[in-house]
């Protein structure tokens, strides 16, 4: 079973009539595939997880998700199919002074009922269940910590484990590793991938440390300047194919995990679209 299916995609970004942010893209993505998005910044790797996520309307081409051509269907039909995705963006709109097991349970609302998500604003409804997904990221002892006295790593980590509470089948990740040290970064892509593996979930997921994409994801899309630039099974992707990708451009290494000014955070309900 194919989770997507896109055939000469071009997807524009918002306001730019005449700019495509993605050209012609075609890509078959099983269920269950591991996939890591490389690429220099501005390739197109963001609006590509926005758009698999129907964030983003293309503007010419094809794109079924799990058998379905979302853009056809109507708009509640749309709202059931984006229950079965997650997208994680790279600076979590998670609600500053909310505490840190309300939002990995945000997760669960669109299972809930009105009253009982009402509900657990006051009294989480599953603490136990946030404290363990949020423990398989180190994470456990900020249960009941402010979303806003989180470092910048603790917080994307924070919306890691949103995503293991929610029921996605397809998990679209961008940048997870961005604030996190070496040791931190491979727990989380760890974490990511036997997760995804337990459920069969597909799992994409954007990196600028190629280094760790090569080392856990069997197949690696590489994008530049909105373009395929390659689709290869990791064992045949070159250190010469790296080098003309990003063409002077340095892949980034993984780097400490520093704090971020809350007053920097974007609110919103995040996570789940």
């Amino acid at each position: 079973m194919l989770t997507y299916q896109l055939q000469e995609l071009t997807v524009r970004h918002p306001g730019a009539a005449q700019q495509a942010a993605l050209h012609s893209l075609n890509l078959s993505i099983a269920q269950g595939e591991q996939i890591a998005l490389i690429g220099p910044s501005g390739a197109g790797k963001t609006t590509l997880l926005a758009t698999l996520a129907l964030a983003q309307q293309p503007a010419s081409g094809s794109l079924q998700a799990f058998g379905l051509t979302p853009w056809q269907l109507s708009h509640s039909e749309r709202h059931r199919l984006r229950a079965r995705l997650f997208l994680a963006p790279q600076t979590p709109p998670l609600p500053p002074r909310q505490r840190v097991v309300t939002a990995v349970l945000a997760a669960r609302l669109p299972q809930w009922s009105l009253w009982r998500a009402l509900a657990s604003l006051f009294k989480p409804a599953d603490p136990e269940a946030a404290w363990q997904a949020l423990s398989r990221f180190n994470l456990g002892d900020k249960l009941y910590s402010r979303v806003d006295r989180l470092s910048g790593g603790e917080r994307q980590r924070c919306a890691l484990a949103r995503l293991l509470l929610s029921p996605a089948q397809a998990m679209l990740v961008d940048e997870p590793l961005s604030a996190l040290d070496p040791a931190l970064s491979s727990l989380t892509l760890n974490t990511l991938r036997e997760e995804a593996r337990q459920r069969n979930a597909t799992l994409i997921c954007s990196l600028h440390q190629v280094e760790l994409a090569l080392a856990h994801f069997p197949r690696i899309i590489a994008l530049r300047d909105g373009r395929i630039a390659f689709d290869l099974p990791r064992e045949q992707v070159t250190p010469a194919m790296i080098a003309t990708l990003y063409q002077g451009e340095v892949p980034a290494a993984p780097a400490a995990e520093t704090a971020i000014d809350p007053l920097a955070v974007i609110p919103g309900a995040g996570a789940c679209l």
